[in-house]
């Protein structure tokens, strides 16, 4: 199964090779990773304790975070590195204000290239979030004597392991991962049922990261002036579907306002098109007209959506009509602000779980997402039960990243 591993490896390294020639975003993964090892090089040391975060894209290093801060504030001396399979994760982070040493795209997995990588430093502690394992990159690890560990991890009935050769996989992450932190029980029975036994429930670190939203400064310029008073509704990282839900909410009810933040820039010119009076966040003072005349505002720069949301009366959070995956519901629900989403959502479990605690609803098309939109407008007891509802279900959960600090240091 080793043999065959590999294999897939290969192809998977060539069909990315040949892609990136028709592929803005796949090319920006080929090149940076190129890139990796001359820049660890460059900044580590072989002696240099390491503390090594893997995440697949963003969300997942939306995940880790928590645990990474704590884990630096514990281990101060140690340098930090972060990896990213996705160039949508590190071109975000490599933008922003962020504790790392390094960060760079994960080598492709083959035996050689991550040896050459993983002895350029000294890796103490590894992690990866949620369920992007590398099977190579692991026993690496494992022999160097090194502790790895899964956080918020979250297994699934359609995985490999689950299947009839899927044992080679389960054998390897028995051998290798030190210690599964769940993010939810039925996770924690399906990793147990193939005999994955190191594990304990400690919930979704994204919890813990969006309770500190609220304790930062969340003041976006000119949002307050062009919201007036008006009900606002908040679409974050919107699809086509999530748009169409703003044209329809708008031609029933022309007095909301609504904050549009594409889930990718290149969409905003498009919804210049759809929305012709809609006002640019970087053009606001620039603007003919006072921003309290116009009904859309589309944001095209990155990085305010989460703090959007604290002014938002309702949040359409996007990619929950189709298979592009529900982005994340929980930085609007922390404001407590109810949510509203597409009904595809198979890898979100919170998902269900703030549709059962009130504070959010989804829907299978967008007409229905719209009626119950407007409806919410004209209710306004019940929009502040959904409001409470939301905020309660984020307050309700554990601090997960304390309870896996505990264990990791215990470990």
């Amino acid at each position: 199964m080793s043999f065959i591993y590999n294999i897939f490896v290969n192809l998977l390294i060539f069909g990315m090779k040949v892609f990136s020639l028709f592929d803005e975003k796949t090319k920006k993964g080929v090149e940076g990773r190129k890139q990796s090892l001359p820049l660890v090089k460059s900044i580590f040391s072989k002696d240099d304790k390491v503390i090594w975060m893997h995440a697949a894209s963003l969300g997942e290093y939306e995940q880790g975070l928590p645990v990474l801060e704590k884990l630096k504030d514990i281990f101060p001396q140690h340098k930090i590195l972060i990896t990213f399979f996705s160039p949508s994760g590190y071109e975000n982070v490599i933008k922003k204000k962020h504790i790392a040493n390094v960060i760079c795209y994960l080598p492709f997995d083959k035996k050689e290239t991550v040896r050459n990588f993983a002895v350029q430093f000294t890796t103490e502690i590894f992690f990866t979030v949620k369920y992007d394992y590398w099977y190579n990159l692991f026993a690496e690890l494992k022999k160097r004597n090194v502790r790895i560990y899964v956080i918020s991890a979250l297994f699934y009935e359609r995985q490999s392991f689950f299947t009839s050769y899927g044992k080679w996989f389960v054998k390897q992450l028995q051998h290798n991962v030190d210690w599964f932190f769940h993010q939810t029980e039925f996770s924690y029975a399906l990793a147990k049922s193939v005999g994955l036994t190191q594990s304990s429930i400690t919930g979704d670190t994204r919890f813990d990261r969006v309770k500190q939203l609220r304790a930062r400064d969340n003041h976006v310029q000119f949002i307050e002036k062009f919201i007036d008073g008006k009900k606002t509704i908040v679409l974050g990282s919107s699809w086509k579907a999530e748009e169409e839900i703003a044209s329809i909410t708008f031609r029933k009810n022309p007095f909301l306002k609504f904050i549009i933040a594409p889930h990718d820039l290149k969409r905003v010119q498009h919804l210049k098109q759809i929305f012709p009076y809609a006002l640019l966040y970087s053009e606001i003072e620039s603007s003919e007209l006072p921003i309290t005349e116009y009904q859309f505002l589309i944001i095209d720069s990155i990085g305010l959506l989460s703090k959007l949301y604290s002014y938002a009366d309702i949040a359409v959070v996007g990619g929950g009509f189709h298979d592009a995956g529900l982005h994340n519901i929980l930085e609007a629900a922390t404001f407590g602000v109810p949510v509203i989403f597409g009904n595809q959502y198979r890898k979100n479990p919170e998902a269900d779980e703030l549709i059962s605690s009130e504070g959010g609803k989804s829907f299978e098309n967008e007409y229905l997402a719209a009626d119950f939109i407007l409806f919410l407008i004209n209710n306004d007891e019940v929009l502040a039960e959904m409001s409470k509802n939301a905020r309660q279900f984020v307050d309700g959960k554990p601090n997960s990243s304390t309870l896996i600090i505990e264990k990791i240091t215990s470990l």
